[in-house]
């Protein structure tokens, strides 16, 4: 069967199973999980994937499901993946009462695309026409959040990273995997948009600080004690002077929370917690910029005759997708959008867990639109399904068909002129060298 005829197939069934698709995807919205919480996200994947035939592995990484599709076959393997976790917005309409979790950022839609490839190229009769492997994996933990519950599951042995797909790539995951694809949505038909063909990312490391100081009567003695709620204020007004030192093109960002600010109003604080995270688009950028922010913690501690102890775990690395594998995306895309309405590479400074695996192997991240307002607000809304699901569900389908098709030359012609950054080795030793503790006093 030609190539385009297969297009057709995928394209027609998607149109005739759309219900399906748009019910899996407002089910998973109205069931929000967060990162390694996933369970009944996790289930429903899961159960639909098992219904099309497919082996299924569940609880890849304590969530998260993964199934086999043509793995008879001898060419490369293709991993179409989507993410389960929702991120954490209590003044969001929609959000879950009771934990405050929303999918404010879409992975509701991303996991639904993944669900709907494997669908329409299975009803759709194309997968028998395609010359190579390919896995739907549902990936836990993209949002980098709710730091002592990840730190918990690691002290049980449960997770190495707290990043999905850094604990994936450690557990040999992406070993036998050529090639991974997804997309993620944004806001961008507000830019006059309907699609992007890719987009950058920031890296980060993520920082969680104990200062340490002395707790006396606030009224009656604060000399005797020690402020630690003071040592962690000036530590970032220390960080706030340092933006003046960011270059542009290093798209530096550097953020931060007081998780704990002292026990009692009428003690001075003895104990407080910052999370930060230090962000930017390089490596090298992202090295220096941590080592500064260090600084302004130790002179803290040193400045007010306190402690800091300091606690840096890796985050997720910069993204680059590959550009045949863009190149690709944007033929296909060209079916649904003319080409005004289809940006080159959206530039942004968030962060996302694929710029790890883009490190060592060919990646697609393309971005789709479909929603209104913020990610991670209280305005995010999906204001179009078609935009949403559906289309993305036929250009991704085609895209595979593309790198598949006949004898999987697109697919073998990537992964050859594909040149890594780093090896998969190389990345999980960077990681465990960022990982670091560090003591700051007086």
């Amino acid at each position: 069967m030609d190539k385009e005829t297969l297009k057709q197939q995928a394209i027609e069934t998607i149109d005739l199973r759309r219900e399906v698709y748009l019910r899996i995807g407002r089910t998973i919205y109205d069931n929000p999980e967060t990162g390694y919480r996933e369970t009944k996200t996790t289930k429903i994947l899961a159960d639909a994937l098992e219904e099309l035939g497919f082996q299924t592995e569940r609880n890849i990484a304590v969530t998260g499901c993964r199934a086999h599709a043509n793995e008879e076959k001898q060419g490369p393997k293709v991993v179409v993946m989507g993410e389960l976790d929702s991120v954490i917005c209590p003044n969001h309409p929609d959000c879950d009462p009771d934990t405050g979790a929303v999918h404010a950022c879409g992975h509701n839609i991303q996991a639904t695309v993944m669900y709907g490839v494997a669908d329409a190229l299975k009803y759709g009769g194309v997968l028998d026409e395609l010359d190579g492997k390919i896995d739907f994996m549902a990936v836990p933990a993209e949002e980098y959040i709710e730091m002592d519950y990840r730190e918990k599951l690691k002290q049980e042995g449960k997770i190495r990273y707290f990043s999905g797909k850094a604990e994936l790539t450690a557990r040999g995951a992406f070993d036998d995997a050529d090639i991974c694809m997804m997309v993620h949505n944004f806001p961008i038909r507000q830019q006059g948009y309907g699609l992007a063909d890719c987009n950058t990312g920031n890296g980060f490391i993520g920082k969680s600080t104990v200062f340490t100081g002395k707790q006396a009567h606030a009224g009656a003695a604060p000399w005797d004690g020690i402020n630690a709620l003071n040592m962690a204020s000036l530590a970032m007004t220390a960080m706030a002077y340092l933006r003046e030192t960011f270059r542009e093109e290093d798209t530096v960002r550097v953020h931060q929370i007081i998780t704990k600010g002292g026990d009692i109003v009428n003690s001075v604080p003895s104990n407080v917690c910052l999370e930060t995270t230090v962000r930017a688009g390089n490596l090298k950028a992202l090295k220096e910029t941590n080592e500064k922010i260090n600084r302004c913690i130790k002179a803290a501690a040193i400045a007010l005759g306190g402690q800091a102890r300091v606690k840096d775990m890796p985050g997720q690395m910069p993204l680059r997708s590959d550009g045949n594998l863009v190149k690709c995306f944007h033929e296909n895309a060209l079916r649904f959008y003319e080409e005004t309405e289809i940006m080159d590479c959206m530039k942004s400074t968030a962060s996302f867990d694929m710029g790890d695996l883009s490190l060592f192997m060919p990646v697609l991240h393309g971005i789709t639109s479909g929603i209104e307002g913020g990610l991670h607000a209280s305005d995010y809304r999906i204001t179009d399904e078609e935009d949403a699901y559906i289309i993305p569900i036929k250009i991704m389908a085609c895209t595979l068909i593309d790198l598949l098709y006949h004898g999987a030359e697109t697919a073998k012609k990537i992964k050859d002129e594909f040149i890594p950054a780093m090896t998969k080795e190389e990345y999980l030793s960077y990681l465990e060298d960022t990982e670091k503790e560090y003591l700051f006093e007086r």
